[in-house]
């Protein structure tokens, strides 16, 4: 039975990129219209693992996923982080000039931002997906349109690239989370995904982020996200990465006298290479 993986938004997708290259191409992706579809579908049993976006170089962290991270508390299992390449496309046959409008997500529209004004004369529309946009211009057979998208989308809807690699920063990164319905036994994990509350107190997030450095944990990532329906107090998110297993397993045992509602979201095989 091949594998299923939840994606947000259409085939051709990056989400369907991140998913090709964690797990490789042998395997179905299920098209959802939300992050939260994908989390219902893993939560029924529909699919094997979700691929979920959860920070960008650029655009930063999608706080909305860390949202569901709380409320589905699904085990992360691994991680892969993706270079975000785009690229201008249409119709086979189409010349450049032949095109007057062009259209993609708001966020690659921004991240295009100097190519778009370097061609004042292409009109810019917004679209729910990258590759959504591509489908459209296959689907419709739109001869004056161009759609901003991975190549994955030009390859899967047959069209042709005409401008390469149109981002503005060429240094764009996306890092996507796996997700699954029950943690995975793993060999030599080296990386970790953490929640935690602390006291309101003088120095009470420092004293954590202390346990850690005495342990020589590297500390990766940290992000708070106000607690619902709580005034000033925060859930802090945290990556955490180590060397040797007993470090981490001493720097947990003590960050466990300080916080509350401390929760191990996923140990996981540290994946950065781009």
């Amino acid at each position: 039975m091949s594998i299923k993986v939840a994606i947000q938004g259409v085939k051709g997708s990056f989400h369907e990129e991140a998913a090709y290259k964690y797990f490789g191409e042998d395997i179905e992706t299920v098209e959802c219209e939300s992050f939260k579809k994908t989390c219902e579908l893993l939560k029924h049993g529909k699919v094997t693992y979700i691929a979920m976006a959860i920070e960008n170089s650029i655009a930063g962290s999608l706080l909305p996923n860390y949202n569901l991270l709380r409320d589905y508390r699904f085990p992360i299992v691994g991680e892969v982080y993706l270079h975000i390449k785009l690229h201008l496309m249409a119709l086979p046959g189409v010349a450049f000039q032949d095109i007057r409008f062009v259209e993609s997500h708001p966020i690659a529209l921004q991240q295009c931002n100097d190519y778009l004004e370097e061609n004042p004369q292409l009109k810019v529309s917004e679209a729910e997906d990258t590759a959504g946009s591509a489908r459209k211009v296959s689907e419709q057979q739109l001869k004056d349109t161009a759609a901003i998208a991975p190549q994955l989308a030009a390859k899967l809807y047959g069209l042709e690239i005409l401008e390469r690699r149109i981002e503005t920063n060429k240094k764009n990164y996306t890092r996507f989370l796996i997700l699954a319905s029950k943690p995975e036994e793993t060999d030599k994990v080296n990386k970790a995904s953490l929640s935690f509350q602390t006291g309101n107190g003088v120095g009470s997030l420092s004293t954590v982020l202390h346990c850690f450095a005495e342990q020589h944990i590297n500390l990766s990532k940290i992000q708070s996200m106000p607690v619902l329906g709580k005034r000033n107090e925060y859930d802090f998110y945290v990556d955490v990465e180590w060397k040797n297993q007993k470090d981490y397993d001493a720097a947990i045992r003590q960050v466990l006298k300080y916080t509350s509602n401390f929760n191990i979201m996923g140990e996981y095989v540290k994946n950065d290479k781009v």
